[in-house]
């Protein structure tokens, strides 16, 4: 994988012209956190389940910062904890929603909280505040060759995952109950989905940090959804906002000298407000364009 990411850097240098090492580490890292977050991000736009995304990114934290406290900034301690963390809240939540009259979303706010406020005592115990700044809101522009082969493996798992999900992952955004009801791949789909929603939540925050992980996965999704209705171009579109939007929020951040993830999620916040706005169903044209009626 090693060789393949520093192929990706000499080829993004010389297709870009990105003179410095670091910002064709850090555009890369922008690239593979797209290909793998925006269509996780559609999925659960379209299984209305957009604000768990950012109730699992909070959950990663107390497994991340428990990583950190072992091992320190070390990848590998990071990311395991981050993953056990996140599947450890979410089969809690489902548990709580499977035995009692709480709904699984409840459930997760309720855990979530108490991930994120255990996670920063940690961190602001063991840690500095720079450590905390840095678990919080990522450093893009010191990406290491390890954290992008993260980036790629992520990547490419979700993309074999999803495609091997494909059908029931369709069928339970549609009618969840009815998949239950006649395959047994409905547990198996949602699961699953968790796992690949966990993964991309930890690798994006070693790029962009735990409160800003969130933002790549649900921001170009919802903007896609006022452009098309039909799923696989929404999921181009996501894909290709999250890239765009994120180079684009990486050079403005270069260029003013600003925070870099805030930067990249401010970015792609104005194009969901553009698409909202002037978007094939977005709120003017729905206001404002007559609609067809079929004819008998």
């Amino acid at each position: 994988m090693g060789t393949g990411i520093d192929a990706l850097l000499t080829w993004l240098g010389t297709a870009s012209g990105l003179e410095f090492d670091f910002m064709r580490r850090a555009a890369l890292g922008c690239l593979l956190l797209a290909l793998g977050s925006a269509p996780v991000g559609v999925f659960l736009m379209l299984r209305r389940m957009s604000l768990m995304g950012d109730s699992m990114a909070h959950a990663i934290l107390p497994g991340a910062a428990i990583g950190y406290w072992l091992a320190g900034l070390s990848l590998p301690a990071m990311t395991l904890g981050g993953v056990l963390g996140g599947l450890v809240v979410a089969a809690a939540a489902g548990v709580v929603a499977r035995h009692t009259v709480m709904r699984e979303d409840a459930a997760l706010a309720g855990f979530y909280l108490v991930s994120l406020a255990l996670g920063v005592l940690i961190l602001s115990v063991r840690g500095s505040q720079v450590d905390l700044l840095h678990v919080l809101f990522g450093s893009v522009l010191a990406l290491e060759g390890s954290v992008l082969t993260l980036l790629g493996a992520v990547a490419l798992l979700t993309v074999m995952g999803l495609a091997l999900l494909w059908r029931p992952l369709v069928m339970e955004c549609v009618d969840p109950a009815f998949l239950r009801g006649i395959s047994p791949w409905g547990a198996v789909a949602h699961h699953g989905f968790l796992a690949l929603v966990v993964i991309n939540l930890v690798a994006a925050f070693h790029a962009l940090g735990t409160l800003m992980a969130v933002g790549m996965m649900v921001l170009p999704a919802a903007s896609a959804r006022f452009w098309f209705r039909r799923l696989q171009p929404m999921l181009v579109a996501a894909v290709a906002t999250a890239a765009v939007g994120s180079l684009l929020g990486l050079w403005w951040s270069y260029v003013t000298d600003w925070p870099t993830s805030p930067a990249i999620v401010l970015l792609l916040g104005g194009w969901y407000a553009v698409s909202m706005l002037v978007g094939r169903y977005g709120w003017w044209r729905q206001r404002r364009v007559p609609h067809r009626h079929l004819k008998g």
